[in-house]
């Protein structure tokens, strides 16, 4: 098994090459499959990773094709008027358009109206964060979206609301013994044929990596910032005494003879997360730097010459096979992700 150190050429060129795969796939019309196109949340976690592409390559196509496509939508959401989160995913994308213009005298309300209506209706008629929040997908969707509401407006009501519906999921779906994640309530009392408590890669990498997500918009001297912050540690120890020799993880986390085969939406999202732990310095360099490194190479093994990420778990709520030829956008948002905070490694 080959596992040449990046370099920052080679991060680079994975990272385009990822990258303008999956735009040729869009300009065509198409996702990664067919049904991807009416999933928002799938693009919307794809254009996560494409501003942090833009930082890192200087290259402007990239934050061009970020605005076409949101341009191209009018800066709207699918469902205006729901309150899941999966369909407010693609506002962090909005918002940091947005965010983009240092001038705050020359940003367009236009390109926040729509999430920002969206999530104040919301608020106004609230319900718990373990009934809005109730699987842990969605705090990789929704939290960063308050976050940089919060970033975008000065108003601290969205702060406030994180605050409530985060900590509310939280005690639902977190499991304080093994530092892990349920995807949702159906598996609590759920056991792999081996007896093992089922948590999910990509559930799990939702959640650590919507941390990350989160922290860099949060004030410091926010007074849960330490909660947040202790939460990501106490997963990221958890998360990487869990990655495989060949730099990936595995879709069962605590039973990985379930599904053997590796996996790299997961992969990517904690290669990101851990990434950005350690440039926040919140991990030790030391421990979780080789980690990193291990994930991103295996990563770099599953991308295709032509710039598909294959064994990327199809579409679910839980943990599945994978085959090489699978392949799903937001796991390619992810690797871009990684692959920026690599950068600064």
């Amino acid at each position: 098994m080959s596992n040449p150190t990046p370099t920052r050429e080679s991060i680079l060129a994975l990272m385009r090459l990822a990258a303008d795969y999956q735009l040729r796939i869009q300009a065509a019309g198409q996702g990664t499959e067919q049904a991807d196109i009416n999933y928002e949340w799938i693009r919307g976690a794809f254009y996560t990773g494409i501003p942090a592409l833009y930082e890192a390559a200087g290259d402007p196509k990239y934050l061009q094709a970020a605005i076409d496509y949101s341009a191209g939508r009018n800066w709207q959401l699918d469902i205006p008027d729901t309150r899941h989160a999966d369909w407010q995913c693609i506002g962090q994308l909005y918002l940091e358009l947005y965010l983009k213009e240092a001038d705050p005298a020359r940003r367009d309300p236009a390109m926040i109206d729509a999430i920002r209506q969206n999530v104040d209706a919301q608020m106004a008629a609230p319900l718990p964060g373990r009934i809005d929040w109730w699987w842990c997908d969605a705090l990789y969707m929704a939290p960063p979206v308050l976050v940089r509401l919060y970033a975008a407006t000065g108003d601290a009501r969205y702060l406030d609301y994180l605050d409530t519906m985060f900590w509310d999921a939280w005690e639902h779906l977190y499991d304080p013994a093994e530092r892990l994640y349920f995807r949702d309530h159906n598996y609590f009392t759920t056991r792999t044929k081996q007896g093992h408590k089922v948590f999910w890669s990509r559930g799990n990498g939702w959640v650590l990596a919507g941390l990350a997500r989160l922290l860099p918009y949060l004030p410091a001297d926010h007074p849960t910032r330490p909660r947040y912050e202790q939460l990501f540690q106490d997963m990221a120890d958890r998360i990487a005494g869990l990655q495989h020799d060949d730099g990936l993880w595995r879709t069962s986390l605590l039973d990985p003879e379930e599904f053997p085969a590796p996996e790299t939406s997961g992969t990517a999202f904690f290669t990101f997360a851990l990434a950005w732990g350690i440039n926040a310095g919140l991990l030790e360099r030391d421990r979780y730097e080789p980690v990193v490194i291990k994930g991103w190479q295996g990563l770099a093994r599953c991308v295709t010459p032509e710039g598909k990420l294959g064994h990327v778990q199809t579409v679910a709520a839980a943990p599945g096979p994978t085959n090489p030829e699978d392949t799903r956008e937001y796991a390619t948002g992810a690797l871009l992700l990684a692959g920026a905070e690599l950068l600064k490694l």
